[in-house]
C-alpha cells in the first residue's frame, strides 16, 4: 500500500515540510473513511495491531502545532494540535449527534447509524461500526475497535493504546452489550454477543473466573485478555487466602462469568429501534 511506505518515509524524519503534512492529512482522510484501522482482524478471528497505522498517528501529534480552537464567542475555551481537529461531518454520513457538548476527533471512523449521546468521546485512531450507541460520558479510547450494534452503555470507559505501536487496542466486537461504569482496558478483547455487567472492570491483569466452564481466563504472555463470546460477566470477589488478608476477612475484585447468552437475556439487552 502506497499511504504506508509514504507514513513510514515521514515517521522517520525529526523535521516535517508541506508535503509531509499532505502525506498526513491524506492518511487522516484514510482513518475516517474506514479505509485503514489500527487493528484487523482476520479469517481465523484472531486481532492484530496495524503498527504502521498507530505510528501514523504518532507522526501527526509531532508534526502538530498548538493552535487556538476555542469557539468564536470565547465560551469554550480549547487548545490542542492542529492535526486533530473536530471530525468534519454532514447529515448525509447518517450519524446521529444528540445535542450536549459530544466529541469526536478527527482520524476516527464513525459508521451510518451510529448514535452518539451528550457528552460522549471518541479519540483518534477509533473505529465505530453501524449501529452501535455511545452513551453520556462514554469514552471510546485511540485505536479502539468497537463492533456493530454495541450498546456502550453510560459512563463505559473503552481505554486507548496507542503506544507501544504494536500493541493490539481495545476491541468490542458485534453486538456487545457494555454496561454503565464499566471499565475496558489495555488491549483487552471482548467478543461477539458478550455482556458485561454494570461496574465490570478488565486489564491485561483481570483473571476472569468463567464458571460455567470452570476455568479461569487470563492473558497469556502478555498477550490480550480475551472475554469468549457470548459471555455474561458480572462483578465478583474472591477471599484472600492467607495472612492479614484472611484474618481481616478482605477479599479481592474479580468479575465472573455466571451464564452464557440465552434467549432471556437476548431479550433483556434488546437495543429498542425506535432510539435509532
Amino acid at each position: 500500500m502506497e499511504i504506508e511506505q509514504e507514513i513510514e518515509e515521514v515517521a522517520a524524519k525529526s523535521e516535517f515540510d508541506a508535503a509531509d503534512r499532505v502525506t498526513f492529512e491524506s492518511f487522516k482522510t484514510a482513518l475516517r473513511d474506514g479505509e485503514i484501522r489500527a487493528a484487523e482482524r482476520d479469517a481465523s478471528g484472531h486481532w492484530s495491531a496495524n503498527a504502521w497505522v498507530k505510528k501514523g498517528i504518532l507522526v501527526g501529534f509531532r508534526m502538530g502545532a498548538m493552535i487556538d480552537m476555542s469557539s468564536n464567542d470565547g465560551s469554550f475555551r480549547f487548545f490542542d494540535k492542529d492535526t486533530y481537529p473536530v471530525r468534519p461531518m454532514d447529515l448525509d454520513e447518517g450519524v446521529r449527534i444528540v445535542p450536549g457538548g459530544s466529541t469526536i476527533r478527527d482520524g476516527s471512523y464513525v459508521a451510518k447509524g451510529v448514535v452518539c449521546m451528550p457528552p460522549c468521546y471518541i479519540n483518534v485512531g477509533a473505529y465505530v461500526d453501524e449501529g452501535t450507541m455511545v452513551d453520556s460520558h462514554a469514552l471510546v479510547g485511540s485505536c479502539a475497535q468497537i463492533g456493530r450494534n454495541v450498546h456502550l452503555s453510560a459512563a463505559a470507559q473503552i481505554g486507548g493504546v496507542l503506544e507501544p505501536i504494536g500493541a493490539v487496542p481495545v476491541v468490542i466486537e458485534d453486538d456487545v452489550l457494555v454496561g454503565g461504569n464499566t471499565g475496558v482496558y489495555e488491549g483487552t478483547i471482548v467478543r461477539e454477543r458478550a455482556v458485561l455487567a454494570s461496574g465490570v472492570i478488565l486489564t491485561r491483569s483481570t483473571p476472569v473466573f468463567d464458571l460455567p466452564n470452570e476455568r479461569v481466563i487470563k492473558s497469556v504472555d502478555g498477550g490480550s485478555l480475551e472475554i469468549p463470546a457470548g459471555a455474561v460477566g458480572v462483578q465478583g470477589a474472591r477471599a484472600i487466602s492467607g495472612g492479614f488478608g484472611k484474618e481481616n476477612g478482605l477479599s479481592l475484585y474479580a468479575p465472573i462469568i455466571v451464564k452464557y447468552r440465552d434467549e432471556k437475556t437476548d431479550a433483556s439487552t434488546k437495543l429498542e429501534d425506535y432510539l435509532r
